[in-house]
């Protein structure tokens, strides 16, 4: 997947004013696309084959089958997308299930914006994490794995004041990518910033010796400030 790529977000719910209030919580997020929604089960299973989301917000209660029956049809039919159970059912049998089905995240109704972007942040880090090129090793594997309050944020980690784990993140996926110098025009355009934002953030890498920078003069002999991967 190319770093541009947004994660497509179809919603299941019956109730459109609910699904109207979840598309406007995922309207802030850059990063993602909503394709569709549905009202029931069926139309979910026809958005899920028309339209192959990437993540699938899932009401548990909808008129013709329960969500929680959706379960195994979605695995079985549609296994890449990623589910996210939003409901106001408190019943253990329905969280067991989503468990045992591989269900991301299980949110009770009503959720505060709060938890939702919480949430949604995780899932946009474990995605742009899967779909990075790199060696897979034991601080990635934790990285993927670590999710909500079990995650150490940004301003105990170790990076300094307006570096963000997740934009970070991305800059370090572009160099998996794209081996040869690059500019830092180029790499705001890959992940979707300014240029400013991307200089600041490749400026770290390079005091960091994780990237090597170096003046290149063009054609025209005006210089520019390229970034080369370190070996």
């Amino acid at each position: 997947m190319r770093i541009l790529d947004k994660i497509k977000v179809a919603i299941a719910e019956d109730d459109f004013r609910i699904a109207d209030i979840h598309e406007k919580f995922l309207d802030k997020f850059k990063e993602i696309d909503v394709i569709g929604k549905s009202l029931n089960g069926e139309q979910t299973l026809q958005l899920l084959e028309q339209k192959t989301p990437d993540l699938l917000l899932l009401d548990v209660y909808m008129p013709d089958m329960l969500g929680s029956e959706l379960l195994p049809m979605i695995r079985e039919n549609f296994p890449k997308v990623s589910i996210i159970m939003i409901t106001a059912a408190t019943d253990k049998v329905f969280l067991e299930k989503a468990l045992s089905y591989g269900v991301e995240n299980y949110l009770i109704k009503p959720v505060s914006r709060e938890r939702f972007d919480e949430v949604i942040q995780d899932f946009i880090k474990k995605h742009s994490l899967l779909s990075a090129t790199q060696e897979v090793n034991q601080n990635y594997v934790d990285l993927l794995f670590r999710k909500g309050k079990n995650e150490v944020p940004s301003k105990s980690s170790g990076l300094p004041k307006g570096i963000d784990e997740i934009t970070l993140g991305k800059v370090k996926a572009v160099f998996h990518v794209r081996r040869e110098g690059i500019s830092a025009e180029d790499v705001g355009k890959e992940i979707g910033a300014s240029r400013i934002t991307a200089r600041r953030y490749l400026e770290y890498l390079s005091s960091k010796q994780e990237v090597r920078a170096e003046v290149v003069y063009g054609i025209v002999g005006r210089p520019e400030r390229k970034y080369y991967p370190v070996s």
